[in-house]
């Protein structure tokens, strides 16, 4: 199953909703806004995407309003940021087992489509 953790306004959330649906492809979908993604899921999506700081949405407005702009925190701090606030992940998460994809990036899931197709 083929989950999308993101919020009914976000663009990308509602673009990987559409690819999926287009390819006849049914998704959970998660509003993080509702229920954040878990200490062992971040864990596991941050793995599979190169680690805690690609996770981050640095352009985002929540960025600013939290005051991180400037600051790097260690990927232990950002675990917690994420776990206390999931608006300053990037978004959409778009998660299959241990693979997992972040932001506007159609070819990973096409990749996902394709490894869900293949598995069944």
């Amino acid at each position: 199953m083929i989950q999308i953790f993101g919020t009914p306004k976000c663009k990308g959330t509602r673009a990987a909703q559409r690819f999926f649906a287009d390819r006849g492809i049914k998704v959970h979908s998660i509003d993080i806004k509702e229920k954040a993604l878990s200490k062992g899921e971040l864990t596991s999506v941050a793995r599979s995407v190169g680690g805690f700081h690609a996770l981050l949405d640095s352009g985002g407005p929540r960025i600013k309003e939290r005051g991180l702009q400037h600051s790097a925190p260690n990927e232990e701090r950002l675990l917690q940021l994420f776990l206390q606030d999931p608006q300053l992940l990037k978004t959409p998460i778009v998660r299959m087992g241990q693979r997992a994809t972040i932001g506007m990036d159609e070819p990973g899931w096409k990749q996902l489509a394709e490894a869900l197709k293949a598995a069944t």
